[in-house]
């Protein structure tokens, strides 16, 4: 298992560094607070008890005096505002934070640790935001909350903090992996931090990291077969402990090689696992004891296996009544200070700020409620709308069409049909050449049907469009005619919605109608090219043109222009040539 690198013990530097920070800081927002309501502006100014009570909770702390340690830095956090003594405020509650979960406390060390955490983002220095993540990392690993844990490691390691702290928050993150048992992502991580060894100005700091980083890595090897270079690491860092001695850092080393001789040399893991046991007894940590004697057991047989069993047992009984005492202890002292006179009225102040600001949210989200209603009714008007207005454009192009289509009935097919009728009502289709033209009238009626047929016929619009509407165009080619098509080919056909693809095979088929009826022209040119994701298409032919008079949109051209509206498209005519017709439109994709 992977072992989390703590805060220093030292805390007293989170805030002599920012002092001048802290007075400007509070200058600044006194100022601002001064134009606020009358309620803000008549605030206390507690900085001065504030630095007095906090001095006293270091002393006690450092003393180890942990219950008075604990009585001051709650007083500190129950007279800060957390507004405008914001750094004090989060130091006191990380300092909680750290002692709660020294007593085994990690739900309330969880929960000082997690209220500091809105007010990070008003302090400009790192480390604060650093020790906060840090301590949610840890004990969310002591809850076997690891997920959690990693999220708020890797929240520490993207600070912009100093060497040193990103180091141990990189080790704390690959220990959370080997409790997982993910020792390929552990490893990774600590092959990089052990190329590092000096990453701080003390030396003592900088080889007590590197040492558990050296044993992690070590231990991983040892679980990734291995044995080898685990048996160099773990012997480099229990080489490097022996030097300083001290027996949080020798127990993490005789543990491993408790559990490396396990299985090929059993004398030896129980030797390695007492040495565990012995320097456990030292720290007279409770976590530590346990799992040393844990290892004991499970090393051990006969008179001493029932002489650890039993001291185990002990112990446990002895860590549920500490910790409930611990709770007690500190339910207590919390309860004592909020009788206080002066953290009462802070209290009762801060209650009606909060009232005052839960009162002003409702507003807002009442005014957010009105907002969104009516952004609701008006989307669903204007919805409606369209849907009304879509349909009845649709009815009115359907309406036009049909009358289109009766007008050619009438008009080039009617006279024709009627004129050859009486054709052959009134000759003698014995003789030969009355026979031939009266072929050649039904010939020409019927190609002349065909070609309205086609033109009002359903559209393919799959995957095989691009040759439906290449056929359709090479369909007015004729030997008096013909059409070049440029950059047809370099068009992504199947990026085009489906009704799109309707019109611009309508359009095309309007103007090449519209050319063979009206233009005599022998040279058709029409281009196809995507600009910024518009389709443009370019049409020219060489027929009679608009000769500079202002163009008719007649014989056509009209529902070209309200086709191409109906898709969100522009059309340009050029109205001044004199000899052809040019004419071009785009839409977007």
């Amino acid at each position: 298992m992977g072992k989390l690198t703590y805060l220093l013990k030292n805390r007293g530097f989170l805030k002599y560094p920012v002092a001048i920070l802290l007075l400007g800081a509070i200058f600044f927002l006194l100022n601002y607070y001064k134009k606020e309501t009358h309620s803000i502006s008549s605030k206390k100014d507690n900085s001065v008890e504030i630095k007095k009570l906090t001095d006293m909770a270091d002393l006690f702390y450092d003393s180890n005096k942990i219950d008075s340690a604990y009585f001051y830095f709650n007083k500190v956090k129950n007279i800060c505002d957390p507004h405008t003594n914001t750094i004090d405020y989060v130091y006191a509650l990380s300092c909680l934070s750290e002692l709660q979960m020294s007593k085994g406390n990690y739900i309330a060390s969880e929960a000082n640790a997690t209220a500091a955490l809105p007010c990070l983002k008003h302090i400009k220095n790192p480390r604060y935001s650093w020790i906060v993540y840090n301590q949610l990392g840890i004990n969310y690993t002591n809850s076997y909350n690891y997920n959690n844990a990693i999220v708020y490691f890797k929240k520490a390691i993207s600070l912009k903090s100093s060497a040193w702290r990103k180091y141990i928050a990189l080790n704390n993150l690959a220990a959370v992996y080997m409790n997982q048992e993910k020792y390929r992502e552990a490893k990774k991580i600590l092959l990089i931090l052990s190329t590092q060894k000096r990453v701080s100005k003390h030396e003592e700091i900088d080889y007590d990291n590197y040492s558990y980083v050296i044993d992690n890595l070590g231990f991983c090897y040892y679980k990734l077969g291995d044995s080898k270079t685990a048996s160099k690491l773990l012997y480099e860092a229990l080489n490097i402990r022996l030097r300083h001695k001290t027996p949080e850092s020798l127990i993490l080393s005789f543990k491993h090689f408790a559990v490396f001789f396990e299985k090929t040399n059993p004398k030896l893991a129980k030797h390695y696992a007492k040495k565990t046991y012995r320097e456990a007894i030292k720290t007279k940590n409770v976590s530590d004891l346990t799992n040393a004697l844990s290892l004991a057991i499970k090393n051990s047989e006969g008179n001493e296996l029932k002489k650890y069993s039993l001291n185990y047992i002990k112990i446990i009984d002895s860590i549920t009544a500490a910790r409930q005492q611990a709770r007690n202890q500190f339910s207590n002292i919390k309860y004592t200070s909020q009788k206080d006179k002066t953290e009462n009225l802070q209290l009762k102040k801060q209650k009606v700020e909060n009232e005052l600001q839960l009162e002003r949210q409702k507003n807002r989200n009442i005014v957010s409620y009105i907002i969104i209603l009516f952004t609701s009714i008006l989307s669903l008007f204007l919805y409606f709308h369209l849907i009304t207005k879509g349909k009845k454009e649709k009815n009115h192009a359907i309406l036009e069409s049909e009358m289109r289509i009766s007008k050619k009935l009438h008009d080039e097919l009617a006279n024709d049909v009627y004129t050859t009728l009486n054709f052959a009502k009134s000759t003698d289709l014995k003789l030969g050449e009355n026979k031939e033209h009266l072929l050649n009238n039904l010939e020409n009626i019927y190609s002349r049907t065909r070609n309205i047929s086609k033109e009002n016929s359903p559209i393919i619009t799959d995957h095989n469009y691009n040759i439906a509407l290449k056929e359709m165009i090479s369909g007015y080619k004729t030997s008096d005619v013909n059409i070049i098509l440029n950059g047809f080919d370099l068009i992504f056909w199947s990026e085009i919605e489906k009704n799109k693809k309707i019109i611009l095979y309508r359009i095309i088929q309007e103007l090449f109608s519209n050319m063979k009826k009206h233009s005599k022209a022998t040279l058709v040119s029409i281009s196809f090219k995507m600009i910024n994701k518009n389709l443009t298409v370019i049409y020219n032919d060489n027929g009679l043109g608009t000769q500079n008079e202002v163009l008719n949109l007649k014989n056509g051209l009209q529902n070209v222009e309200s086709r191409i509206k109906t898709i969100n498209g522009n059309i340009i005519f050029d109205n001044n040539s004199e000899k052809g017709f040019r004419l071009s439109f785009s839409f977007p994709l």
